[in-house]
């Protein structure tokens, strides 16, 4: 049996591999399903794998012998709210349990036209409402490097399969951190492009002015490479910019002398544990050893992202999930007595009890009686971010700061308490209320847990995001550390 480490190959040695006929994608995709099999019991990265498809994809990429991709012949996992033709997408809800979607999702079509082989869809929180992938209706997934705590959410299943080296990549999405949390709790490397950079077409739409899909990786190289393929106008998405997208590679020097970080006071101000502080700190030394110049600036709304973003997110996600009504797809109630007994019975059985919770916040937020109080102020607060952000940006290259205030928590630890997850989005929301690049890569470790990095750019100028974390990252070599659940034979 053919046996895979995805620790000592990255996304470029693989390819080559391929290229030298080393060993096939067939060979390749069986050892990464037979790697999953053994090892997620432990994890619960996984809703589902398609072995079947993902051979007979494999199989004819050997055929054509066509690895002219960089990413040809080499497994994925995908988040399960991206749309998968044919292939069951659940979105980690019971309501859609046995959806199979008629098309793929545009970044699915993209992968599959440059050969990538997903093997399954990852585990999440339900409709990607959560921050601790403990909210689906399957399992609660556990965090690669102590599985006594949580990976993050909502994309944890994402970030804990790469992680522990099940896959070599994966899409997640990113609504107020559901990339970059994860990525920092499990000390990989996760991003959130700049919204409009990716389609959302195929994405299940939780809050539409947010929501944006993204890569995880181990290292920040092959992220951009995995952000090249994915990226790009679409026709069938009406916020996709059509700015032309760069190799997102093409900077990956190491050299960040000249660049001008910015240090927001308050991404360290009260919530935050002193220890990652002082990590996330240390780390800020390093680039400044490197050759970069930082100051610390003010962004002062940042205490009102929270409160605005749950308004605005609630907002549309209340609008959004109305589709699912029991009529056309998904679980339909039984025993029902009319039309609203239907809708009334199919969503109380169907969504679990955080989506619940947001639909009601969001619903009453734009009530006649709540809109102006709640919802326009919420908009308000989202413009004075913005400007908060491009007053920064007009004099420095990248914000730089913790990811999270915290290590990863226990399991069971903060969901039944959704104030004081939400309040863990503080360092991530903002970025999405005002539409930029923010990436997370490993700062280091806590407690024997990693602490993540968050590096924030400008719009649309994802390679001066990834300059700086590559800088950091081959500086460092945190890359090289291995959870354990990796090391078992």
């Amino acid at each position: 049996m053919m046996t895979i480490d995805f620790f000592d190959n990255d996304l470029t040695s693989l390819h080559n591999a391929l290229l030298n006929k080393q060993f096939t994608a067939s060979e390749l995709t069986k050892a990464t399903l037979e790697k999953i099999e053994k090892t997620d019991d432990k994890l619960h990265a996984f809703i589902m794998t398609n072995p079947e498809i993902a051979l007979s994809q494999a199989e004819s990429i050997d055929e054509k012998q066509d690895f002219a991709h960089v990413l040809s012949g080499l497994p994925l996992a995908l988040k399960d709210n991206l749309a998968t033709k044919g292939i069951e997408t659940t979105g980690a809800s019971k309501i859609l349990e046995g959806f199979k979607p008629v098309y793929d999702a545009t970044v699915v079509e993209k992968l599959n036209q440059d050969g990538a082989i997903s093997v399954g869809k990852a585990n999440m929180d339900e409709f990607a409402m959560g921050g601790s992938t403990e909210t689906s209706y399957y399992s609660k997934t556990a965090n690669a490097w102590d599985q006594t705590k949580v990976p993050g959410g909502s994309s944890g299943g994402s970030a804990a399969a790469v992680a522990a080296g099940l896959v070599p990549f994966a899409l997640g999405s990113d609504t107020g951190g559901s990339i970059r949390q994860p990525a920092a709790f499990n000390g990989i490397v996760g991003m959130k492009p700049t919204y409009g950079r990716v389609s959302r077409w195929g994405l299940f739409a939780m809050a539409s002015s947010l929501d944006q899909v993204g890569p995880f990786t181990r290292t920040v190289k092959d992220n951009a490479l995995v952000l090249n393929t994915i990226a790009g106008f679409d026709i069938k998405d009406s916020t996709a910019s059509k700015r032309e997208v760069p190799d997102f590679t093409a900077q990956l020097t190491g050299n960040i002398k000249g660049l001008k970080i910015a240090v927001p006071k308050e991404y360290f101000g009260e919530g935050i544990d002193p220890k990652v502080a002082t990590t996330v700190k240390a780390a800020i030394t390093q680039l400044e050893a490197m050759g970069a110049t930082v100051d610390e600036v003010s962004l002062p709304h940042t205490k009102y992202g929270v409160a605005a973003y749950y308004i605005i997110m609630s907002s549309e996600a209340s609008s959004n999930l109305q589709r699912y009504d029991g009529v056309r797809y998904g679980y339909r109630a039984d025993d029902v007595k009319n039309l609203e007994d239907l809708y009334v019975k199919t969503r109380s059985e169907g969504f679990g009890d955080e989506v619940k919770r947001r639909i009601m916040l969001g619903t009453f937020s734009l009530s006649a009686g709540a809109y102006d109080a709640f919802f326009k102020k919420a908009a308000k607060i989202r413009t004075l971010l913005i400007e908060d952000f491009n007053k920064v940006f007009a004099n420095y290259d990248v914000i730089v700061g913790p990811t999270a205030p915290t290590v990863a928590y226990g399991l069971g630890e903060e969901v039944d308490d959704p104030t004081a997850m939400y309040l863990a989005d503080v360092l991530t929301v903002p970025v999405n209320l005002a539409g930029l690049p923010g990436l997370s890569v490993n700062a280091g470790f806590v407690d024997g847990l990693p602490v993540g990095l968050q590096i924030i750019g400008k719009p649309f100028d994802e390679q001066t995001v990834y300059q700086t974390g590559y800088a950091f990252e081959q500086a460092t070599r945190l890359f090289e550390q291995i959870p354990d659940i990796a090391k078992e034979d």
